[in-house]
Order: C-alpha cells, then structure tokens, then sequence
C-alpha cells in the first residue's frame, strides 16, 4: 500500500511538474493584458500541496517561479525590463512569492481537513489564499525592491498612481480577482476529484 501511495505521489508531481512547464510557455499559463499577467500557474502549484502535501506544494512553486524567471529572457517585456534592472532582486520577485505559495497551501489544507468542512470547500479555501499569497508576495516584493526605480515611477505616472500603495492596488486591479476566482473554482473541482481518485489507492 505505502509503495502505491509513493508511486500515486510521485506519478502527480512530475504530471503538475509538466503542466506548469507546458502552461508555462503556452497563452494558457499567462495571460497578458497590457502590462498586467493573470497566471493559472497557481493551480498545479495547489493541487500538488493538497493531493501529494507541502513538501511537493514547495518544489512545485520552486518550478513555478523558475518559469517566471524565464519569462523575464524576452518573452515578458515587463519581467525583462526588471531583469535588467537588477537580476537578482527579479530572481527574488518570481521564486519567493511561489514558493511560498506552495508551502502555505500545504500547511492550511492540512489544517483544513481537521475541520468538518468538505474536500471542496477546503480545497478552494486553499486556493484561494495561495493566489492571494502569489499576488501580495508577488506585488509587495515588486513594490519593495524596485518602488524607487525610474521604471516604476514611470508606470506609476502613467497609471496615475499617488504612491506606490496605489500604484500596487492599480498594478493588480480586477485582474487578480479574475485570476483568484478562477484558481479557486478549478482548484475545489479539480481537487476533489483526485482526492477520490487517492482514497481508492
């Protein structure tokens, strides 16, 4: 039985290990809108915590922010831009936020499954906190290392943007309440159905 749940385990990771790196590199992991990206790369990231557990939850958001790094080699205007300004702080902006996600996902289903709440319920839950999670990290950090560069000034000015807690709340907009709501409706109907798919290991 252990060897099965070892083999299930590994079989999901390396499956969301592939979807994140085919969503990735498709118009289906981010969708651009001017400068804004809403990502589902989330979901994976998610579903890994919640089916295999935190540690997967962690290497997943590690392959998440790898992908993000990679956008900034010319495939994002806004990432490259960043990047050159100062690669590390980049570096720092697209693997934190995602990592992190993916261990709090983790922690809080686990959490969650010792309430009365349904799979469902507990799986959006969770969801819905890690794109909060990627979006804050993500935004904060955005704000806290590059808020003083010339090139967020300028976007501030063209946003029209006071300061940079306004420039952060234009920033992300409706775009990361689209991309919330969408994450935690996939991730409950998803999850679910391989959490069924896991007890009858």
């Amino acid at each position: 039985m252990k060897d099965k749940n070892k083999l299930f385990a590994l079989t999901l990771t390396a499956a969301f290990l592939a979807l994140i790196i085919v969503m990735a590199f498709t118009p289906v992991g981010y969708l651009r809108v001017g400068m804004i990206e809403i990502t589902l790369l989330v979901l994976p990231v998610v579903l890994g915590a919640v089916t295999v557990g935190r540690g997967a939850g962690v290497f997943l958001g590690f392959a998440f922010g790898a992908t993000s790094f990679a956008q900034c080699f010319g495939m994002s205007p806004f990432g490259a831009a960043m990047l050159s300004i100062q690669p590390v702080y980049t570096a720092l902006v697209c693997f934190l936020p995602r990592v992190l996600l993916g261990l709090c996902a983790g922690l809080l289903f686990r959490a969650l499954q010792k309430t009365k709440l349904p799979a469902a319920v507990s799986i959006g839950l969770t969801a819905l906190c890690a794109s909060l999670i990627n979006t804050v990290g993500f935004v904060g950090l955005l704000v806290l290392l590059f808020g003083k560069t010339d090139y967020i000034q300028g976007l501030m000015e063209t946003l029209g943007s006071a300061n940079l807690f306004a420039f952060a709340l234009a920033f992300a907009g409706v775009n990361s309440l689209v991309e919330a709501a969408a994450n935690t409706v996939l991730g409950a109907a998803v999850g679910s159905v391989l959490l069924k798919l896991k007890r009858r290991i």
